[in-house]
């Protein structure tokens, strides 16, 4: 009997060896185009970081001066607190709002509006960051569309140039990433209501609970996934924020709308300061993953 177990296990672990072997080949196509694109890059931009280099000619060690002069200059640091000025935007206003329409949406019967409306919903996704921002850009300028609304319903006295003018220019910018983002947001926790047990909601009701408290006790902790991810995106998409500006505004009027993407955009292709530039997009990949972790972690926690 032991002599017939041992060939059987012998077997066995020559199989899994060759399964594993197999999924390596599978995978590997994957890990060389990720090593090339993203960790290749990633290595070669910590170490031009450490670098005083214009692109072109000789390079000078200057160990950490280019991480010292992004912690104190006051222009980048600037960008790095607009870019966080946006989250509310990105983040708080589309996850709060596709919240609460994914819920009026599935209270719908079934049919052509709760169709149109999610496919209306999700049309800014689709189109590119680019042309939403050049389209909003026409519709904030002093004769668009938006001051010829305001004009039309009396509150001619608020219209002015949005994205010309240092008050309001970053919180228009941020209104075109609510707009963008909402829809995504609205469709996934859609997607995450029609997961929820049903049961749930009816012995809510049956205990004459509110459309309130429903929300608050069934629907919100069933989405506690979906909102982890999608605070994760718009939280990405606020810091790395680039095209949206810089169709519209390029980080002006004078720095009111100056994000991190944009500075480096400027240092690198413009000054021709690559080593600064490969600083700043580290600090900016740490801020980030500083952002995102947590939430990932408190995320996991609560599903324990």
């Amino acid at each position: 009997m032991k002599n017939s177990i041992a060939p059987r296990r012998a077997a066995a672990g020559s199989a899994a060896r060759r399964g594993t072997l197999v999924g390596w080949l599978f995978v590997l196509p994957a890990l060389i185009a990720y090593a090339a694109f993203v960790i290749y890059p990633l290595l070669t931009g910590v170490q031009y970081s450490f670098y005083r280099w214009n692109g072109v000619g000789a390079s000078e060690w200057v160990g950490f001066a280019n991480y010292i002069r992004v912690f104190t200059d006051s222009t980048l640091l600037g960008s790095i607190r607009n870019a966080f000025v946006l989250i509310a935007f990105f983040t708080v206003i589309p996850v709060a709002a596709g919240l609460v329409l994914a819920t009026l949406i599935r209270s719908m019967r079934p049919g052509f509006f709760s169709s149109a409306s999610q496919t209306i919903l999700f049309l800014p996704q689709i189109i590119p960051l680019a042309a939403a921002g050049i389209a909003w850009s026409w519709m904030y300028a002093q004769t668009g569309a938006v001051n010829q609304i305001l004009n039309a319903i009396g509150l001619g006295f608020l219209a002015r140039p949005w994205l010309g003018d240092f008050q309001t220019a970053l919180p228009a910018v941020g209104l075109i990433g609510s707009w963008v983002l909402t829809g995504l947001c609205a469709v996934l926790f859609l997607t995450g209501i029609g997961k929820i047990d049903q049961a749930l909601y009816e012995a809510v009701r049956l205990d004459g609970a509110s459309w309130w408290r429903e929300f608050i006790t069934v629907t919100i902790p069933g989405l506690r996934q979906e909102i982890a991810v999608l605070v994760t995106l718009t939280v990405i998409a606020a810091l790395s924020s680039f095209d949206i500006i810089y169709t519209t505004t390029l980080g002006g009027p004078g720095r009111a709308t100056l994000v991190p993407g944009i500075s480096i955009y400027r240092i690198g292709f413009t000054q021709s300061e690559v080593g600064l530039a490969s600083a700043f997009g580290i600090v900016l990949m740490l801020l980030v993953l500083a952002c995102v972790l947590p939430i990932q972690r408190l995320a996991r926690a609560g599903t324990k």
